[in-house]
């Protein structure tokens, strides 16, 4: 089926009378298989380091309970896993935007405001993961790359470089999001699923 706008629209399912959801064309085709591959990507990852600092901190705790004669690597290693982990994690989880948002407000405003909300969002976030994270990240890394790490044979500014990669994954999926909203492709309140939600 054919929008208005030369761009493809598929029947969205309901119980009501049957809408029709753009998809998007191919620049947002495009822009959502190159999302779903990275997210495949940082699943995979985030799955190894997660197993990864399981298997430290258990040595940890086994060699200094059990052997009497703790590892004295395993603690930093741990650090910085951990900051490793909750980066990408974070980078992911809003790939698939999943932090915690306050709806309230936003449920009560008219869809154009609502998008125009949601592109000065997505502009914000954009403007942190950049400036901060890319940037600012780079720096930081840079003026503590010969900083050794005791224990580690790593430097801390080689360990800071996950900084401006996750800065960079988080401005992309935010270009994503940005490009699915003007297209329609993406709803401008992030839906909650039920099934999903912790305690």
């Amino acid at each position: 089926m054919g929008g208005a706008d030369g761009a493809s629209v598929v029947p969205e399912q309901g119980s009501g009378p049957a809408r029709t959801r753009p998809t998007g064309g191919p620049v947002v085709a495009a822009l959502e298989a190159v999302r779903k591959v990275i997210d495949r990507i940082l699943i995979a990852v985030c799955v190894v380091i997660f197993a990864a600092l399981v298997v430290i901190v258990s040595w940890q705790v086994f060699s200094r309970q059990v052997l009497d004669a703790p590892a004295t690597w395993t603690e930093e290693m741990a650090r910085y896993v951990f900051v490793v982990l909750a980066l990408l994690g974070a980078a992911l989880v809003f790939s698939e935007r999943g932090h915690i948002a306050v709806e309230v407000l936003i449920h009560k405003l008219r869809e154009p405001v609502q998008k125009v909300v949601a592109v000065v969002v997505e502009a914000t976030i954009m403007f942190f993961a950049v400036y901060v994270m890319i940037f600012g990240g780079y720096e930081v890394a840079q003026n503590a790359w010969g900083q050794n790490v005791s224990t580690l044979p790593l430097t801390v500014g080689q360990i800071y470089m996950i900084l401006p990669v996750a800065g960079v994954l988080i401005t992309f999926f935010s270009l994503c999001h940005v490009v699915g909203t003007f297209a329609g492709t993406e709803e401008l309140v992030p839906s909650v699923d039920e099934n999903n939600q912790g305690i």
